[in-house]
């Protein structure tokens, strides 16, 4: 019976520094972020003497408000979403398009698209010939200027590459004397093995897609095409004590100032909300693929 039970290793003093470090370190990355939450909900007279606290000494919705009252947020989310996934179906598709052939051994010449690709992570045509490029080929206003251009990010294309390789040979041997053609072995039996890169690079695609606001802004001047981070940055950039005070009545100067934190906040809130929501139902892929894509060169 002694041989059945299980022995526990007992705790030494190194493992309870080890999690008194995690806790610490912990603490110190999610308090800026719950106090971003805090702030965003607080009042603007509340403001002054909030300090270091863990929750609203009393609540307002006065800047989520603003927020919502400025320009067309509804349009700005729909227009992000429907770019983020569109983007990511795409860019996933066509990095693992792209990192399967450079996987296999017998590809033609596979050292010199390697060179190529890799040259081409370092070297870009830079901003003016990239407009240039999108404008001639007639995307300027339109909603594939802001998905298109990003879709082949090489490095995850290298990423990608390197997971593939590790899956065994032997697997896509047997498939292909069954008479199953490239194609068929990538769809069905690569790519269910490889669910851990692909939501992986899904992840950082969509991420990259939420937050990035530059391309809207150069290439993109319909209203109605205006994603999300583009109208923020107008939002913060617009907000001053004058344009507060006249929305907040009875919020004096010293309040108002105090009213752009809590704006600020509440911005952070609604454009990265989503992302949070998303990144917890994928975060074993994120963490396997990332380890197993990094092995080998």
């Amino acid at each position: 019976m002694k041989k059945l039970k299980s022995k526990r290793k007992k705790n030494t003093a190194f493992d309870y520094v080890n999690m008194f470090l995690i806790l610490l370190f912990s603490i110190i990355i999610l308090y800026p972020f719950w106090n971003q939450i805090v702030v965003s909900f607080t009042a603007a007279d509340a403001s002054s003497s909030l300090g270091i606290s863990l929750w609203p000494k009393k609540w307002s919705l006065d800047a989520y408000k603003y927020i919502f009252s400025y320009g067309n947020v509804g349009l700005a989310y729909w227009n992000t979403i429907v770019r983020t996934i569109l983007g990511t179906l795409i860019t996933v598709a066509v990095t693992v398009l792209a990192a399967y052939p450079l996987s296999r051994k017998d590809l033609p010449f596979k050292g010199l698209f390697m060179a190529l690709f890799v040259i081409a992570m370092f070297v870009s045509g830079g901003m003016i010939p990239t407009y240039l490029l999108i404008k001639n080929i007639g995307l300027i206003n339109t909603r594939w200027a802001l998905i298109l251009p990003g879709v082949l990010n090489i490095m995850y294309v290298i990423i990608t590459r390197n997971f593939f390789t590790n899956i065994s040979p032997e697997i896509e041997e047997s498939a292909t004397m069954d008479g199953a053609s490239p194609f068929q072995v990538l769809m069905k039996i690569v790519l269910p093995l490889s669910k851990p890169i692909v939501v992986t690079v899904a992840l950082w695609t969509a991420v990259g897609l939420w937050n990035e606001w530059f391309a809207a802004q150069i290439y993109v001047q319909d209203k109605s095409l205006q994603v999300l981070q583009t109208l923020v940055r107008s939002m913060i950039m617009d907000v001053d004590c004058t344009n507060l005070q006249a929305q907040v009545s009875g919020v004096g100067i010293q309040s108002s100032e105090l009213l752009l934190a809590n704006v600020r906040a509440a911005t952070v809130m609604v454009s990265i909300g989503p992302i949070i929501l998303v990144y917890p139902f994928a975060q074993k892929y994120f963490i396997q693929g990332l380890q197993l894509g990094a092995v080998k060169g």
